[in-house]
């Protein structure tokens, strides 16, 4: 029977202090904001799961795509011992992964990697139906801040951070996040990284803002969140769902805009927040990449890029590197 353990890295009180901490920071700077971490609780979730199946959504097909046709290559070349995945939420792309490894004769351990512990409890119970004998240690962990692999994990090591998540971070963040990776990572391990890539700003923009309104839903459900959590006065419906493409930044911006003055009240930070008409509270960045600049922040970072695929369209990038 497969071996499942849990390594619990944050304190039980960590989303409800980091909740209020980035509340009244992001709710009380001169432009607004929120980072996009909130917008997952289960509802959220969900909706992130219908957006991914959505016609207007290429993100998601075009990386697993890219899985489908290189996964074989990619054990062949990290040999990995260890998969460790980032932000692995139901670690469904990562089966195309842990098959080729499997199928090579090197996989030993999973390491699944997440902020969601009912999230690694759920996906731990299915994988240790689908892999017997596989070693799979869970790590509740905010990776951001904290990677945390377990000591035991058996070199060589492939941490795959999937997803185009790197993009959600801002430049400052991304270095500094690769850079801890880096510190964390040894000789022989390697990095998988899937960026979404700069492409026609309609496609970009029409995947964060579906004819059907999904995305819609999914922004706005952030403020549900802190409605429950800290018994918070917004009314979704005074708010718009706005998708931009910043080009000279070359990311997506997800915004919410006030569609009248209001003042929201937020009891639990004994705060209240004033929105002028028009005013928008910025709740996502989507970082678009380019081959040059993806191996630019890696150098950085003391990483080199190797290998570098695409979907046949060429809207999104997966690129394997080491450390050096």
């Amino acid at each position: 029977m497969t071996a499942f353990e849990l390594t619990r890295l944050l304190p039980a009180d960590h989303f409800a202090q980091a909740l209020r901490t980035d509340v009244r920071q992001g709710l009380t700077a001169p432009t607004k904001w929120l980072p996009p971490k909130w917008f997952y609780d289960k509802r959220g979730s969900e909706l992130f799961e219908d957006i991914t199946r959505l016609p207007e959504y290429y993100p998601t097909r075009a990386e697993r795509a890219i899985l489908t046709e290189r996964a074989a290559e990619i054990a062949s070349v990290t040999r990995a011992h260890t998969l460790v995945e980032l932000g692995s939420g139901s670690s469904e792309k990562t089966r195309l992964l842990l098959d080729a490894l499997r199928s090579l004769g090197t996989l030993d351990a999973y390491v699944p990697v997440d902020v969601s512990e009912s999230a690694l409890r759920e996906a731990g119970r299915q994988l240790a139906e689908e892999y017997p004998k596989l070693a799979i240690h869970g790590v509740v962990s905010d990776f951001t801040a904290r990677l945390g692999l377990p000591r035991e994990a058996q070199a060589p090591r492939l941490v795959a951070f999937l997803g185009g998540t790197l993009g959600n971070l801002l430049p400052a963040e991304r270095a500094e996040f690769l850079a801890a990776l880096r510190a964390d990572l040894a000789p022989g391990d390697a990095l998988l990284l899937g960026t979404d890539l700069v492409k026609d700003p309609a496609v970009l923009v029409a995947a964060y803002d579906d004819a059907a309104g999904v995305t819609a839903e999914f922004n706005k459900n952030v403020l549900n969140v802190l409605n429950r959590e800290l018994d918070a006065g917004f009314d979704p419906e005074a708010f718009e769902h706005v998708a931009h493409w910043d080009a000279e930044q070359e990311w997506i911006e997800m915004r919410l805009r006030s569609r009248r003055a209001q003042r929201v009240a937020i009891p639990a930070l004994e705060l209240a927040v004033d929105f002028a008409e028009g005013e928008e509270l910025r709740t996502e960045i989507s970082a678009k990449f380019r081959r040059d600049k993806v191996a630019a922040e890696l150098a950085t970072a003391s990483f080199a890029l190797r290998h570098w695929w695409t979907d046949p369209e060429g809207r999104f990038g997966l690129s394997l590197a080491e450390p050096v």
